[in-house]
């Protein structure tokens, strides 16, 4: 019997614990129970929410690739591709906002060059508590300067994005990243790990113990213990980034590798299964030839650890020397660490013993899933109820109220420290309804914008969710004399404001 403390620390529960039992065939060792507790985190698995993610259309005319891979790609014409996506680092911007909101975007970033595009631009979606409030205040300063440090450094211009504060963020911050990279359409990669016998790579920095576990602290609750997960938080170097996004580039470019994984949420295991299992094949790694940066780290240790600037590459066999050539001449490493093999498995060595031994399929594709029970939240009906709206006794007075809100007030203070001209690219710059990037070397430029109402779905999910506008459908359940107020509001508007 397994002690349930060990399952609470890895949050699992009995009934999981029993099928992995059932899946391997016998009880897992601890580096074993320790990946699954990655692969079948909600923040890996989506669990609880993947009924529900598939109702959504994902498919259309213009769609090159829909979800299951690092990002998602649109054909934008004259053989280009938009390469995009938005990726949230919410807990870790919690216990430290400034780590936590950087390797938010260096793991955006990753998601995008992976695919072979080289990342045009960030924008980012941010939710905060009070700013009366000083830990608030605080988590804000920490995640914008994050943000600007990792992504001015890297020299990918923040072109826009939203601040929204309500006090239901208040020490429960949302930070949202995006990332669009443009590519070719015949230079798209994949994370794949075809071909027997074809090399794996372990490329980019070392591994430390940094992010052991940061996937599954993503999924959980937070309690008193906030200051023991702050290990969980990675450490991000933008620099280093940078120089394994040109040597990333590059290798593609020339056609020497056959797959590529981000090393993002759980590390090593995740990129190493999840190739495989899309590919119908097996994974040998030895851990022993993995680089570190920290003394006597275990199997559970680097399997699990979640340190930045890193990727796994299946090159061609002929082709090592050469993709290792290049990454030298970027300052990184490129070693071989395994190769890709039959049989459905990944096979882990250390100090000369196999310490893992997982069929893929069960760890990336099996993990239960839940629907859970639902219920309206009985609040839902009294705050979404709209009753006559009372007039202002001073138009003037209300216009400076609504006007010192920090949701409506400017928001110069957050992006004047983003570089929105780095690879002058940038036509329309932040502050307008949306940020305008020509497209260098093609009659191409892109519009991009980033915002969410809030408001609207926590009153009503499914039409914040759709993000429409009231339909005449909607509007019937709006009370008479809220229309009322608004036509008299809109025709009082030259009488208070003074216009002509």
């Amino acid at each position: 019997m397994i002690d349930p403390k060990l399952l609470q620390e890895h949050n699992l529960t009995q009934d999981e614990y029993q099928k992995i039992v059932e899946l391997i065939g016998r009880p897992p060792n601890l580096t074993e129970l320790g990946i699954f507790s990655l692969m079948w985190s909600e923040h890996c698995s989506y669990k609880n929410s993947k009924i529900y993610l598939q109702k959504m259309p994902t498919s259309g005319k213009n769609v090159i690739q829909g979800p299951g891979e690092n990002a998602g790609i649109i054909d934008i014409g004259q053989g280009l591709a938009a390469v995009f996506k938005i990726e949230s680092h919410n807990h870790p911007s919690f216990i430290e906002p400034y780590q936590g909101a950087a390797t938010g975007v260096g793991g955006i970033l990753r998601d995008i060059f992976t695919m072979g595009a080289r990342p045009l631009a960030l924008l980012d979606s941010l939710r905060f508590g009070p700013l009366s409030h000083r830990q608030n205040k605080a988590i804000m300063e920490g995640v914008v300067s994050g943000i600007s440090g990792y992504g001015n450094s890297i020299g990918v211009p923040t072109v826009g994005g939203e601040v929204y504060f309500n006090q239901c963020y208040s020490n429960n911050p949302l930070v949202n990243v995006f990332c669009l990279g443009i590519t070719s359409k015949d230079k798209i990669f994949y994370a794949k790990a075809e071909g027997v016998g074809n090399p794996v790579l372990y490329v980019g920095a070392k591994t430390g113990r940094d992010g052991i576990h940061g996937a599954t602290m993503a999924s959980a609750e937070f309690g008193e213990d906030l200051d023991q997960k702050r290990p969980n938080v990675q450490v991000g170097d933008p620099f280093i980034e940078k120089l394994l996004l040109e040597a990333c580039l590059e290798v593609m470019s020339k056609n020497l590798i056959v797959g590529i994984q981000d090393m993002g949420a759980a590390g090593l295991t995740c990129s190493a299964s999840e190739m495989a299992a899309k590919s119908g094949t097996g994974i040998e790694i030895n851990l022993d030839l993995v680089p570190q940066r920290e003394a006597g780290m275990t199997p559970y240790e680097i399997m699990l650890s979640e340190s930045q600037e890193r990727m796994l590459i299946v090159a061609k066999k002929d082709k090592v020397k050469e993709v290792q050539s290049i990454f030298a001449k970027w300052d990184l490493e490129a070693v071989k660490i395994g190769e890709v093999t039959e049989g459905g498995n990944l096979k882990v060595k250390a100090g000369g013993q196999v310490v893992v031994d997982l069929p893929v399929e069960a760890i990336v594709n099996l993990c239960p899933v839940y629907k859970r029970r639902t219920k309206i939240p009985s609040y839902i009906k009294k705050k979404a109820k709209i009753g006559p709206i009372p007039f202002p006794q001073d138009y003037n007075q209300a216009f400076l109220q609504l006007l010192s809100s920090p949701t409506i007030a400017d928001k110069e203070w957050v992006y004047r420290q983003y570089d929105h001209m780095v690879q002058i690219n940038t036509i329309l710059l932040p502050g307008a309804d949306a940020s305008l990037l020509r497209i260098k070397n093609s009659r191409r430029a892109i519009a991009i914008s980033l915002d969410g109402n809030s408001l609207y779905t926590y009153l009503d999910p499914q039409t914040g969710g759709n993000r429409i506008q009231i339909s005449p459908l909607k509007q019937k359940v709006i009370d008479v004399s809220v229309k009322k107020a608004y036509l008299q509001w809109k025709q009082s508007i030259p009488k208070y404001f003074n216009l002509k």
